[in-house]
């Protein structure tokens, strides 16, 4: 039986992802090497932040091909992470903007992958 519980994001340098994502999800790494990193989020989710010049096969894609999505509970709240990111000097790719799923905004990392951060259209 399989569990779908790890993501893992293939970064330049494993150390300044670390401090980015540390920084942005407010707590430490529960593993750290040269080379790896490895965040639990509070959904259970493992976020793993591997070289990609040491992952075995070598990964030939780049950043921005998915999404890693953060679920917040109301419009304010994505309207806040947002100014809260931007202050943090983080990339916008889309400004705060409602489609039709719900309000979302869309940020990027050091290596160029996908922070979408929304909330659900409430019925």
């Amino acid at each position: 039986m399989f569990r779908q519980n790890f993501m893992l994001l293939y970064v330049d340098s494993p150390a300044a992802s670390q401090t980015f994502y540390g920084s942005l999800l407010g707590r430490e790494p529960v593993e750290s090497s040269p080379t790896f990193a490895l965040f639990a989020l509070d959904s259970g989710l493992m976020l793993g932040l591997w070289s990609r010049h040491t992952v075995e096969p070598a990964a030939s894609a780049a950043g921005g091909g998915g999404e890693v999505a953060f679920t917040v509970e109301n419009e304010a709240d994505v309207d806040a992470t947002y100014r809260e990111w931007k202050g943090r000097g983080l990339s916008i790719l889309q400004e705060p903007t409602t489609m039709d799923f719900g309000r979302t905004f869309v940020a990027l990392d050091l290596d160029g992958h996908r922070l979408r951060v929304f909330s659900p259209e409430q019925e």
